[in-house]
């Protein structure tokens, strides 16, 4: 399962993370978000020990949607370090996401 991440904790979970991060930007309208879920979901599973998959509900939170210029959702950030080395937009495959993932590693 996927953790949430908020303004207030986004710095501690997210840009200290000592492993890499996948943050879901998302919202509760958005009908390819939803699709994506289970997937997101999934690969928080699969992933647990290497990478940190989490979601960030833009319209409870938009202090750091803003600051990371997130305009349209899903917007997948992918960080290593606290930085973003990563960026999908959209809908994406299973397949993709973990592309995607085991490039981080």
């Amino acid at each position: 399962m996927s953790i949430h991440f908020s303004d207030s904790d986004f710095e501690e979970k997210v840009l200290k993370s000592s492993q890499p991060v996948l943050v879901d930007f998302f919202a509760e309208w958005c009908g390819p978000c939803k699709m994506m879920s289970p997937t997101i979901d999934k690969l928080a599973t699969e992933y647990e020990s290497k990478v940190t998959i989490g979601k960030l509900d833009v319209d409870a939170n938009g202090q750091t949607a803003g600051k990371y210029m997130v305009q349209s959702i899903p917007t997948l950030l992918f960080f290593k370090g606290g930085e973003v080395v990563d960026k999908l937009i959209g809908y994406k495959s299973e397949e993709e996401l973990k592309k995607h993932l085991d490039a981080l590693l």
